[in-house]
């Protein structure tokens, strides 16, 4: 009976996790992360660890290198990397 129990409030709460995403290309986003923009989110994730230079100062190619080595290290998601290098690249 208990197993029943924590079954059902998992499932439960499942469905409430996905039932408040966003689908952005296919993939569930929290509202959170789909609601910020990607400047938001390179302040916020970027500047915590390091001062983030201006996005002026690397080309696109650049960007996106540096993103993906950011994602894996800052623990971003497929959605914020995307909108942070989108950001970068529409003020470069």
């Amino acid at each position: 009976m208990k197993n029943r129990i924590n079954i059902k409030t998992t499932l439960a709460a499942l469905v409430v996790a996905i039932s408040s995403a966003v689908i952005i290309n296919g993939c569930a986003v929290p509202d959170s992360i789909a609601s910020k923009s990607g400047a938001q989110l390179w302040g916020e994730n970027c500047n915590r660890c390091h001062n983030a230079p201006d996005p002026r100062t690397f080309s696109d190619d650049q960007w996106d290198a540096a993103v993906e080595h950011m994602h894996q290290k800052a623990i971003l998601t497929d959605a914020e990397a995307k909108k942070i290098v989108q950001f970068l690249k529409s003020a470069n």
